[in-house]
């Protein structure tokens, strides 16, 4: 099939033109329009690469949409999977916590049915977007590891961040956001509030420094992605490396995420952060490290919509310099080839056909149809 009359967003610059899709790849494209009867007509949107999303755990609330409701597996994967597509991501890790069940064990039960969900939707074929695995492995948890054990062999395994919430640090620099959050969470009072607090810096304590050793040199040893997560300080990154991280997940502050890159690492920030103008917990903003050019990769994280929302936001914001795509590639290919998947995030002869149609009419980005290995998903 031709994708006609479209904006090619390729790796340097935008071109006005074609693309054809044969077999699921790509085949070829062109700067002009073609004249063959038949081909869809993009009606001068922006084509740009699927996006690929490398850290959301939206899966998460279609399993349990409200407190203490679980909904069928299938119905929450398909409805999760739908989700993505419409957002424009066809290629996407499911982030899943291992560690850090403080609710009588329901998400330890949704772990197990959300990973198997992930595969038996791949093996039956029924999914749109590919779906991967990633595991948050909160450290200061004596579960954590055992955990991490048992699904490190999981197939669609294709990333691990090492995560440490515990107080007084990295997002919780700031007790009193720590102490909103958790008490509105779970609804603590506040004598609760001290208990739960004195808990988790005696567990971090204890578990996180071994956790975070074993956990790294197990994924170093199987070749699995690392990612750090939280950075706050030069001394945190340093950790993060030392231990193999090749991305740094939400750095909370200037300094870690230009020591994140002076090391190597590439920087991930939040969509939300840029499409609300900032961080919801007053860490830096996303924005501002792309202002200093320490923005590699974005990630939709709580909020699908917002990755392709945040790319046209970024290019019209006056602060930046960037390019629709430099700004493309945060969502597309960057954070492909972070995890080794080298086959699509752009638009070139012989990669995978996933592709997003998109207009910014009216101010807005909306997406019009996505492609997934060529098949129309949306």
């Amino acid at each position: 099939m031709i994708i006609n009359n479209v904006r090619l967003v390729l790796e340097q610059e935008v071109v006005a033109g074609s693309l054809e899709i044969r077999d699921g790849r790509i085949a070829s494209f062109s700067d002009s329009v073609s004249q063959l009867p038949g081909a869809l007509d993009g009606e001068n949107a922006f084509l740009l690469p699927g996006l690929v999303e490398l850290h959301t755990d939206n899966l998460d609330k279609f399993f349990t949409p409200r407190p203490k409701v679980d909904w069928p597996v299938h119905s929450a994967m398909s409805s999760h999977d739908a989700l993505m597509v419409s957002s424009g991501i066809t290629t996407v890790l499911d982030a899943i916590g291992v560690g850090d069940v403080r609710d009588g064990g329901h998400r330890l039960d949704n772990l197990t049915k959300m990973i198997d969900a992930i595969q038996d939707s791949n093996r039956k074929g029924i999914n749109r977007a590919d779906h991967h695995l990633h595991l948050r492995c909160e450290l200061p948890h004596n579960t954590t590891l055992p955990l991490f054990e048992a699904l490190m062999n999981t197939p669609e395994l294709s990333l691990v961040s090492l995560m440490d919430h515990s107080p007084g640090q990295r997002q919780y620099a700031s007790l009193e956001m720590y102490r909103t959050y958790y008490q509105g969470k779970y609804q603590l009072s506040d004598e609760q509030m001290d208990q739960f607090e004195r808990e988790q810096l005696a567990l971090a304590a204890e578990f996180s420094t071994p956790n975070r050793n074993a956990i790294s040199s197990l994924c170093r040893s199987r070749g699995i992605p690392l990612a750090s997560h939280d950075d706050a300080t030069a001394a945190h990154v340093a950790e993060s490396h030392d231990v193999g991280s090749a991305i740094a997940e939400f750095p909370t502050t200037l300094e870690a995420a230009r020591a994140s890159r002076e090391c190597g690492m590439q920087v991930l920030m939040g969509a939300p952060n840029i499409v609300r103008g900032g961080s919801h917990s007053g860490n830096v903003a996303a924005a501002q490290l792309a202002s200093h050019g320490l923005l590699d990769i974005l990630s939709s994280d709580y909020y699908p919509a917002s990755l392709l929302d945040a790319v046209f936001r970024l290019v019209a914001d006056e602060r930046n310099t960037l390019t629709l795509p430099q700004a493309a590639a945060l969502v597309t290919r960057n954070p492909a080839q972070a995890i080794g998947l080298h086959d699509r995030g752009r638009i070139a002869e012989g990669l995978r056909a996933d592709l997003v149609l998109a207009h910014t009419d009216h101010g807005h980005s909306h997406i019009r149809h996505v492609w997934s290995q060529g098949k129309l998903v949306f």
